[in-house]
Formats: C-alpha cells, sequence, structure tokens
C-alpha cells in the first residue's frame, strides 16, 4: 500500500502509467472487448469494474490539456448519438477528476482504431456492454510554470 496511491492500482499498472509519455493513450474496457485481440499491451483488472478503475486512473494520470479531446467513450451500437447509463457514469467521474475535458463518443470503427494504437489497455469484469474509454496522457507542468 502507498499513501494517496488507490489501492487498486496494481505495481504494474502504477508501472505502465508511469512510463507512459505525453500524448500517449491508455484504453479501459469492458468484460466483453477483445482485449488480448485489439491490445498491444493488456493489463488484467479482473473482478473490477470499469468505474472504479477509471476514477482511480484519474486520479494520478493527467489529462493531456494540449488538445481539444483526450477522452473518448464508445458508442451504443456504433452510434455516437446513443447514450447508455454507463457512459452518464463515466462523464460524471470524468467531470469530476478531469474537469474541463468533455468525454467525446466515437463510432464503433474509430474507437476500435483508437484502441488498437492505444499504449496499454487495462481489461476489467465490467459486466455491461459499451463500458470503453479511452484517456490520452498530459503533462504535469513545472512548479510555478502553469499552462501557456
Amino acid at each position: 500500500m502507498l499513501v494517496g496511491i488507490p489501492p487498486l492500482l496494481g505495481p504494474e499498472l502504477l508501472f505502465t502509467l508511469r512510463a507512459m509519455g505525453h500524448g500517449d493513450e491508455i484504453a479501459i474496457v469492458d468484460g466483453n472487448y477483445p482485449a488480448l485481440e485489439h491490445g498491444r499491451r493488456v493489463i488484467r483488472a479482473d473482478g473490477l469494474g470499469l468505474i472504479p478503475v477509471l476514477d482511480a486512473v484519474l486520479q494520478v494520470l493527467p489529462v493531456d490539456d494540449f488538445v481539444p479531446q483526450a477522452i473518448f467513450r464508445a458508442s451504443v451500437k456504433g452510434d455516437p448519438s446513443l447514450v447508455d447509463p454507463v457512459h452518464l457514469e463515466i462523464e460524471a467521474v470524468c467531470a469530476r477528476r478531469a474537469p474541463g475535458h468533455a468525454v467525446v463518443a466515437l463510432a464503433g470503427d474509430a474507437f476500435y482504431k483508437r484502441v488498437k494504437a492505444a499504449h496499454t489497455l487495462i481489461a476489467t469484469s465490467e459486466p455491461r456492454l459499451y463500458a470503453n474509454v479511452i484517456v490520452r496522457k498530459g503533462v504535469i507542468y513545472p512548479e510555478g510554470a502553469g499552462k501557456s
């Protein structure tokens, strides 16, 4: 256990989050997602739902503010205009942990393409469908520098 680090972030995931660079993306996916097929690197989060994992990751990972869009979610049946209850939960976590960053819905093919290019994929046991999100890593500004 570590002070200030959510306990569900294990050593492999903490290592990965720290090793990622600015602009790298991490995908957190549900239990039905073809993780091994789509992920270059896969970290198992068996027994955990998507929402607690997303919440824990956003407590330690800065979200990219160099780009207009840095958080993406899957869409119901490939239609970005459809919203599932899990998407509202994803938006609530992101609003709390990454204020100012909108969650952008992507159509199926665009989402899959982005996941396949992601640095790492976290495979949860989330049972709900379309419970998939991608977060682009930002930077931690030097003390006193602020955003420019």
